[in-house]
């Protein structure tokens, strides 16, 4: 075994490389007892780097221990990478990712200070340009300019990939549109790492992210989820929990589970599970901080039982009631519900129809 020390408060790595033939002055070669061991000691230094080789080698024959990149990886291509950034945690980030930062022309930024953190973490030095769904339009064509004569532009969200639940959907539209080449370069997502620790069902999901704001489109969208089997997973302002959890147990139900992710991969992270009633009464005097994933258990058979008469009535006021016409609250029933539409036509027309005078709004929606 041949070791070689180094004083590395003395002299860098390079320099001391360099010695591999012929020591310095100040360097005194030593012999040890055993002819496959050798070591170089530089006298006023206690601390030593260490070298070690498997096999002995004379001296022209020592490799080269500065790693060098891979010549396979090549330089980056033009083009929009879309890189993925932490959620939470400035350790989940993928070398891939830091390398593209690094060796973009810019950085587009959903908020320029809260990415700027992360390139000053990492030393990053390339500057960024604010990004967001208030000025990427009138960024665009800037943008789609500078792709075009050949630039390397990276494109982060304030966490999670850029395009889901944030900016970059039209940006990358435009550069599919351009055969402009999009380079997606994976990394963490909060609704992804929510459903593998959920305890949910996982093989099929519905990721619906943020509701609307306005009442009657959030209720659509929530109506929909409600008779799906699939998982439904979403994303909750903090301060809209207790809305949230009202408005999905009337329509879920109050026995259906669900999962509250919060904080994910920060410090102060939580998952909490139970059902939605549970939930009701363990969020009512506690308003939680942070980002939140909710997710919801799967509707169980939702086509085997058909809802009565008094349910669909039901149904139907309720819609109503929240401003649809007739003949949407039909089609908003009949997609959620296993009974024939013919059905709910005919409860439609003698319950409301010429109550509110909608006979003919009703014909756009007769039976099929």
């Amino acid at each position: 075994m041949l070791t070689r020390r180094f004083p590395v408060t003395a002299i860098s790595l390079t320099e001391a490389l360099s010695w591999r033939c012929r020591p310095p002055p100040n360097v005194v070669l030593t012999q040890t007892a055993s002819n496959s061991a050798q070591s170089l000691t530089l006298r006023p230094s206690k601390i030593s780097f260490l070298a070690f080789y498997s096999t002995p080698q004379s001296c022209a024959e020592l490799p080269n221990t500065i790693p060098h990149e891979s010549s396979k990886q090549g330089p980056l291509k033009p083009g929009l990478y879309l890189v993925g950034t932490p959620i939470g945690n400035l350790e989940d980030i993928t070398l891939r990712a830091l390398r593209v930062l690094r060796e973009a022309h810019v950085i587009l930024s959903e908020d320029t200070r809260h990415s700027g953190r992360l390139l000053q973490h990492y030393n990053i030095k390339t500057p960024l340009l604010s990004y967001h769904k208030f000025n990427e339009s009138q960024r665009e064509q800037t943008v789609l300019r500078r792709l075009k004569q050949g630039e390397i532009i990276a494109l982060v969200s304030d966490a999670g990939t850029p395009g889901i639940s944030a900016p970059g959907t039209e940006l990358a539209k435009l550069c599919a549109n351009e055969n402009i080449p999009i380079i997606p370069i994976p990394g963490p997502s909060a609704f992804v790492a929510a459903l593998s620790a959920s305890g949910l069902a996982t093989d099929e999901f519905t990721f619906v992210g943020f509701l609307p704001k306005h009442a009657r489109s959030r209720r659509e969208r929530l109506v929909v989820s409600a008779n799906e089997a699939t998982t439904q997973i979403f994303y909750v302002p903090p301060h809209k929990l207790h809305q949230f959890l009202e408005e999905t147990s009337s329509l879920f139900g109050d026995s259906r589970k669900c999962v509250i992710a919060r904080e994910i991969t920060k410090v102060h992270e939580e998952f909490w599970r139970g059902t939605l009633e549970e939930a009701k009464e363990a969020f009512a005097s506690r308003q939680p901080k942070g980002e939140i994933t909710l997710l919801i258990q799967g509707k169980e058979n939702p086509t085997v039982e058909t809802p009565s008469e008094s349910e669909l009535e039901n149904e139907l006021r309720n819609l109503i009631y929240n401003g649809h016409s007739l003949s949407t609250a039909v089609k908003l029933v009949a997609s959620g519900t296993s009974a024939r539409r013919k059905t709910i036509y005919s409860i439609a027309l003698k319950k409301f129809g010429k109550q509110l005078g909608s006979e003919d709004d009703l014909d756009s929606c007769g039976p099929q």
